[in-house]
């Protein structure tokens, strides 16, 4: 890769044969590229070849590399050409022996490692070229074989000369750490670009395809810069105060690692070396603090600290979490001990994929022995640091993972355990594991994974509080939202809930399905105004007292006068509205009231258009003092009844017709089920997302109940009309195919009409058999007392018969009529009847 033309250059950037940027972080060197094949011949030659050794592509392409390429190892400052030239003095070069191998090795394939070193070259006898190279073996399939890079070196030291190192000029490429990518006019520049990490083996596959990408998007190379890393080829370029000065660094650096005293004259290295370091953990911390809590969702949240660390930190990341910490609930202060149960919640890594995966896969929970160093961490809750993983401590660690070896993937890494804590108590914890190649965690590595883990462990306790409201907010709502079954008699029912927001779960919002007397059922859908605990707790009470007066079979508009009563001495500091309606399957009726409530919709079966249904608004629960009527609407079977909250119409900013309407016409959109049916309108009506409302959704298909399956007698105030009454039932349930459930009918209807004969007063017993999803008794009189269970000793006559109920029937109650009451009891059918 090469800098050539103006146009091969980014925007805003001009570039020429003479031209180097002054920034030597941020700058760009031109370099000649050369690919030399297998057998020895260039293959490729870049427009920084052509300029820097005088010599066209077409000249140079084809011919062997020795004749156009400097062959010197290490070219001493004072040392002078030797005039000797090639080809009519085109170039000469001069050869002088130094430490290291000489390009020439590396031509003539003797050599299967990078190389590096300096040559001085006479451009058509007149103009010299110190020469500045680096030598890459291509390993794997292709025909290259040799990647060379060169750079004028008297270019690099005027360019350079104001730089922080004293000794500029070539010296200052050792800051240098080139990531080459080639321009795509060369034929293999795609198969080079996938071996550049073989190239350049410091560099990550992740870095690999950055580099290339960046190259292809932008079409002309890249040389990036960083003072704190090298080329993998550390060439001695002969320049001894350089070297001198790298000496003493070295062994100030030896001296730090070591923790021993620093001699006084390696004092000022030592200094530099120290504040180096500190400046770099501080930008890393920094770094991590910015790419950690993004969100408070506790698995991103665990993602995100996992991956802040590899691999500029560690090469090997697992993140542990206590099983509570994972499951989003509390739990007790203290010390963790041997029973707690740690989950692998993330596990990242520069390994080939799938080399983990198998033995330490994510998501496993297991405890920890006292004696292992996991132990140490998550009890003292301080970093642990282990240089070195001996074979006997891979063994012990090893020995918790059943059936999986685990050693070859830990066996002399250096290890680092740090604790993730919020408050000084421990969620869980980090293993973090080096390359053996890379040098090992130190004390100022403890302190940095110390306070890696204190920003991590209060993002993730943050993450993990968010989680635990959240789930007890859910937790809250569905206890709040009633579990209706799907199908009630004569009618199917489906709901929708959907929560406003992803920080306010719980809300006012609510619907419900009370089985009444008559195999009639109430409708109710609800909204108190505003949201939050304060509104969820205001419609729980409303919501259990509408079930508590259903069950007395209120009228619909005298329930919501004593729903208003109720609000008003529970408080003034909310209202609601509320839509209340009860079918009569058996007379094919709608009973509706309305409390400021959005009307109801019905669809017809008959022609399948849509209306809303017309009654009084009336005034919110809660006002107080105002009237509620109630209109009685005939239905056919099969029609649909759609009852929701404005949530789910009201759009700011828009009139609520206009989402009346849209509601109107997705109800009566054809659909395979009432599920689907619900779907259909939460999507037309774009409550799929960013609501700011609740919205509560209850659809019921009223199937109605035929005429032939219901029976029903009228029985004088005559102990004799029992028995009428047990022949009666005897000879519906056979002429229904219900013969064995005859028996225990027979016995409890006895035992119902017996009491309403004793106890009526004026008006006949009336008995009625429907036959539904269940077969329900009932049985009316005009007494007014509701019947009790009641504990019957063994000298006792009465007291029995509600026991022999209770006993044999699937359910069974009692309610106040307008007349007087009733008692039922259902029994369930046979599968084939249901």
């Amino acid at each position: 890769m090469d800098h050539g033309t103006e146009r091969d250059a980014p925007p805003g950037h001009r570039a020429g044969p003479d031209t180097v940027p002054a920034d030597p972080v941020t700058g760009r060197v031109p370099l000649a590229v050369v690919v030399v094949d297998r057998d020895g011949l260039v293959s490729h030659w870049s427009r920084g070849a052509r300029r820097l050794f005088a010599l066209s592509k077409e000249e140079a392409i084809g011919r062997p590399a020795p004749d156009l390429l400097p062959v010197s190892g290490v070219l001493p400052e004072d040392a002078e050409p030797d005039g000797a030239g090639h080809d009519d003095s085109y170039r000469s070069y001069t050869a002088h022996d130094g430490p290291g191998p000489g390009l020439e090795s590396s031509l003539d394939g003797r050599l299967s490692y990078p190389a590096a070193g300096r040559a001085r070259l006479t451009v058509r006898a007149d103009d010299r070229v110190d020469v500045l190279w680096w030598a890459y073996p291509l390993v794997g399939p292709g025909p290259e074989r040799l990647l060379v890079l060169a750079a004028d070196a008297d270019g690099l030291r005027r360019d350079y000369a104001d730089g922080t190192d004293d000794s500029a000029g070539p010296a200052v490429v050792e800051r240098i750490a080139p990531a080459f990518a080639l321009h795509t006019d060369f034929p293999g520049a795609d198969e080079l670009a996938r071996r550049l990490p073989e190239i350049l083996p410091s560099m990550s596959v992740g870095e690999s395809a950055r580099i290339v990408a960046q190259v292809l998007e932008l079409g002309y190379p890249v040389l990036e810069f960083s003072r704190h890393d090298r080329v993998p080829v550390t060439p001695d370029w002969g320049v001894p105060r350089r070297a001198e000065r790298r000496a003493r660094r070295e062994r100030a650096a030896r001296a730090l690692a070591a923790g021993e005293p620093v001699p006084d004259e390696l004092r000022d290295e030592a200094e530099d070396l120290e504040y180096a370091a500190v400046r770099e953990r501080l930008e890393f911390l920094n770094e991590v603090s910015g790419a950690i809590g993004t969100s408070l969702d506790l698995s991103r949240t665990i993602v995100e600290v996992s991956r802040a660390v590899v691999p500029r930190f560690t090469d090997v990341a697992g993140t542990y979490l206590r099983e509570q910490v994972v499951a989003g609930e509390g739990f007790p202060d203290g010390v963790p001990d041997t029973t707690t149960m740690w989950h692998r919640v993330a596990l990242e890594h520069t390994d080939e994929p799938g080399r983990w995966d198998d033995v330490v896969p994510v998501g496993e929970a297991m405890p920890f022995p006292v004696h292992t160093p996991f132990f140490q961490c998550m009890t003292t809750g301080e970093p642990v640091l282990v240089p070195r993983i001996t074979e006997e401590m891979g063994h012990a660690i090893a020995s918790q993972f059943e059936k999986r070896d685990i050693r070859p993937l830990i066996t002399g890494r250096s290890m680092l355990l740090v604790p993730l804590k919020a408050r000084t108590v421990v969620l869980g914890f980090m293993i973090l594991l080096r390359h053996p190649e890379r040098p090992v965690f130190n004390d100022m590595d403890r302190v940095t994974g110390a306070e890696l883990a204190a920003r991590a462990g209060l993002v993730l306790d943050n993450a993990r509080m968010y989680t635990h409201q959240e789930n007890v907010a859910e937790t809250l709502q569905d206890s709040m939202l009633p579990h209706i079954p799907a199908r009630l008699a004569g009618c199917d029912i489906a709901t929708r809930y959907l929560p406003g927001t992803l920080l306010g779960r719980v809300g006012g919002d609510w619907f419900d399905a009370v089985k009444l007397p008559g195999a009639r059922t109430a409708l109710v859908v609800g909204d108190v105004m505003g949201h939050g605990l304060n509104s969820a707790a205001m419609m729980g009470q409303l919501r259990t007292a509408v079930q508590t007066m259903a069950g007395l079979d209120l009228p619909p508009a005298q329930l919501l006068r004593n729903l208003d009563d109720l609000a008003q001495r529970l408080g003034d500091t909310h209202l609601a509205t509320c839509l209340y309606a009860v079918y009569d399957p058996i007379a094919g009726e709608l009973h509706l009231a309305n409390a400021g409530h959005i009307p109801p919709v019905l669809v017809r079966a008959e022609d399948g258009a849509s209306e809303l249904i017309d009654l009084p608004t009336g005034a919110p629960i809660g006002v107080g003092g105002v009237p509620f009527e109630s209109v009685r609407v005939p239905v056919a079977p099969g029609d649909r009844l759609v009852m929701c909250t404005d949530g789910l119409v009201e759009v700011r900013g828009e009139d609520i017709g206009v989402g009346l309407a849209t509601l109107c016409e997705s109800a009566a959109h054809p659909a395979a089920s009432m599920d689907d049916a619900c779907d259909t309108i939460i999507r037309a009506l774009g409550a799929g997302g960013g609501r700011k409302d609740d919205v509560a959704l209850l659809m019921a298909r009223l199937t109605g109940i035929e005429p032939d399956a219901v029976a029903e007698w009228r029985l004088a105030r005559d102990p004799a009309e029992v028995g009428r009454a047990r022949v009666a039932v005897r000879e519906q349930l056979h002429d229904w195919g219900l013969p064995k459930l005859v028996a225990a009918a027979e016995l409890m209807v006895s035992e119902l009409v017996t009491n309403a004969v004793r106890h009526s007063h004026a008006r006949p017993v009336a008995l009625r058999l429907v036959r539904a999803d269940t077969l329900l008794c009932e049985v009316d009189d005009d007494d007014h007392e509701l019947p009790a269970l009641k504990s019957a000793g063994p000298g006792d006559e009465t007291g029995r018969g509600l026991r022999v109920v209770s006993t044999l029937a699937r359910e069974w109650g009692a309610s106040r009529t307008g007349a007087g009451k009733t008692v039922w009891f259902e029994l369930t059918l046979p599968a084939r009847h249901r």
